[in-house]
């Protein structure tokens, strides 16, 4: 049921260059029918704005906001917010956690996992080829899949996997308890799990400690043969080093849905790769007739004099 309309007024602005402004404004006034809901595009005074809900505004575009009450990041990872220059001081920044969007992304992981677990780019080659070819199938006991990154996101999806039978160890920076699962925690564990993944998937949060974490050294720990599914961000992992790793074979393949430089430009040698699946940074994304009971919730609490829920620190990243 829609939140009282007894609410405060007040404006939101929104901006996106990928997602629908119409769908995400009606999801919005929905629940919160007093709220004036704008695409960026429409601001004539930034002062008129107390809420904002974006992904990767440009810059400057907290410039005049001098009422604004709340940020809402349109997504999980919130790296692109917290290094800006030109936010107002003091004005809380909200992650979405939207249950539907863990279940995304651990459907992708899952479905990730399994198409390297059950060879299934050798069969799509063969059929290229025509070519009725045959490889037994292993058991998933037998595969071992390492998840880094053991936040909302990262947990769900090793959840999952051990689910289907995989052995699955767990790596985060600080210590984390996942049922069936081998966790570690600190950089100085980090090599001993790269070093017994089969399937590696990436779900760390982009932060200056995890910049560049798998760089050519760490990636070549992964055991020959290994596979690499990025869902987090691109800056995680030198893309070049990754590319010379896949084409001289000690790296088995990639799913990729994440990059240094997105789109990924139309020449980069990942498109060709017969052994790498590029998606467009779709893993998991936020659905509006979800996610606007989060953001409504919120903007309650903000009007009420609360502090919202789901609020990031900008000073770890996440």
């Amino acid at each position: 049921m829609p939140i009282s309309e007894a609410i405060p007024s007040g404006t939101l602005a929104f901006y996106s260059a990928f997602d629908d402004f119409e769908t995400w404004k009606r999801a919005l006034q929905a629940q919160l029918p007093n709220l004036k809901v704008i695409h960026s595009s429409e601001i004539t005074d930034p002062a008129d704005i107390h809420y904002v809900l974006a992904w990767k505004p440009p810059e400057n575009f907290f410039a005049g906001m001098t009422n604004l009450r709340l940020i809402i990041n349109l997504g999980a990872g919130v790296d692109s917010l917290v290094k800006r220059q030109d936010l107002p001081p003091g004005i809380p920044i909200t992650r979405l956690t939207d249950p539907q969007m863990s279940r995304m992304m651990a459907g992708y992981v899952l479905f990730a996992v399994l198409r390297h677990a059950r060879d299934i780019p050798y069969f799509e080659q063969a059929q290229r080829r025509g070519e009725w070819t045959y490889r037994h199938p292993r058991s998933p006991e037998e595969t071992r899949v390492a998840v880094l990154g053991l936040g909302q996101l990262g947990a769900k999806a090793a959840h999952e996997l051990q689910r289907q039978g995989f052995r699955v160890l767990g790596w985060s920076r600080s210590p984390a308890q996942i049922e069936g699962v081998e966790c570690h925690a600190g950089l100085d564990t980090l090599d001993t799990v790269l070093e017994q993944a089969d399937i590696l998937v990436v779900m760390l949060p982009l932060t200056p400690q995890t910049a560049g974490i798998l760089d050519r050294t760490r990636l070549e720990r992964l055991p020959r043969g290994a596979v690499l599914i990025n869902v987090a961000r691109g800056a995680l992992v030198d893309q070049a080093a990754l590319t010379e790793l896949l084409q001289n074979g000690h790296l088995g393949g990639a799913t990729l849905d994440v990059f240094e430089r997105e789109p990924l430009p139309a020449g980069d040698p990942l498109w060709s790769m017969p052994n790498v699946l590029i998606t467009p940074h779709l893993a998991s994304v936020a659905i509006p007739s979800s996610a606007a009971t989060q953001i409504a919730e919120n903007i309650m609490r903000v009007s009420a004099g609360q502090a919202p829920e789901n609020i990031i620190d900008p000073a770890r990243g996440y």
